[in-house]
């Protein structure tokens, strides 16, 4: 249960009611999700994390699709279930499906587990040192 009352799209008016609209619109979607509900309570909270939220994941040198993979391995790595699930369905939009969500989901696991190891050695990292080709 969320800690703040969610501002339901009947409730919304002004610029909670425009950032509604565009949500909805952009991302097909039939209702508003939760998050952005619980920060409808500042409506100039919810219009600049909905513009930052576009401008990142708009197109640029990374595509949509990998944005979302990075998305989701921060979600698990944070243990964020909300944005796990919420970044899963938009790459399962994208074509992803359940050997590829595993795929991702061991490259977390191995580097979650070599970044403890090397920050708990302390293991200072050294530029590697190409050989000249032959």
């Amino acid at each position: 249960m969320a800690m703040v009352k969610l501002i339901d799209e009947a409730e919304a008016t002004g610029l909670v009611k425009e950032v509604y609209e565009e949500i909805m619109s952009s991302r097909n979607l039939a209702r508003v999700p939760n998050y952005w509900k619980a920060l409808a309570h500042q409506p100039e909270y919810l219009a600049a994390t909905w513009n930052k939220l576009k401008a990142v994941m708009s197109e640029g040198r990374l595509d949509r699709r990998t944005k979302e993979i990075i998305a989701v391995a921060v979600s698990a790595t944070n243990n964020c279930s909300y944005c796990l699930s919420s970044h899963t369905d938009a790459l399962r939009q994208l074509g992803f499906d359940d050997a590829d969500l595993l795929e991702l989901m061991a490259v977390v696991d191995f580097f979650n587990g070599s970044n403890a190891v090397a920050s708990g050695l302390k293991v200072e990292y050294e530029p590697p040192v190409f050989r000249e080709p032959s």
